[in-house]
């Protein structure tokens, strides 16, 4: 590992893809409500940052693959942190949708 790994953003493409040949996982968007209305990755479910204690409803085995994505990639670093400490096992953190280049639902 490089000197400069860490600033390395991840990659929100090769995540989707990841997301897509990963069986049982979940692709987690962290943005609010209103963000993800205006645009978000197709198959992905909403559940806000400021109410991940309530990620049991999408992901409620603490095992479930989780592909987690914001618009920057902050949040979906917050969320990973907070999850991996609610007990959850398996997360990825793919970053932000402004560098996604895939299909947006709206």
């Amino acid at each position: 590992m490089g000197f400069f790994d860490f600033l390395k953003q991840p990659d929100i493409n090769k995540g989707v893809a990841d997301y897509h040949n990963t069986s049982g996982a979940v692709l987690l968007d962290v943005r609010t409500p209103q963000e993800y209305r205006e645009g978000h990755i197709p198959g992905s479910k909403n559940v806000p940052l400021q109410q991940l204690d309530k990620i049991s409803a999408v992901a409620d085995n603490k095992d479930t693959p989780l592909f987690v994505y914001c618009y920057s990639g902050s949040r979906s670093r917050q969320a990973s942190a907070m999850l991996q400490h609610m007990g959850y096992t398996n997360i990825q953190n793919i970053g932000g949708i402004t560098a996604y280049s895939g299909k947006v639902e709206r």
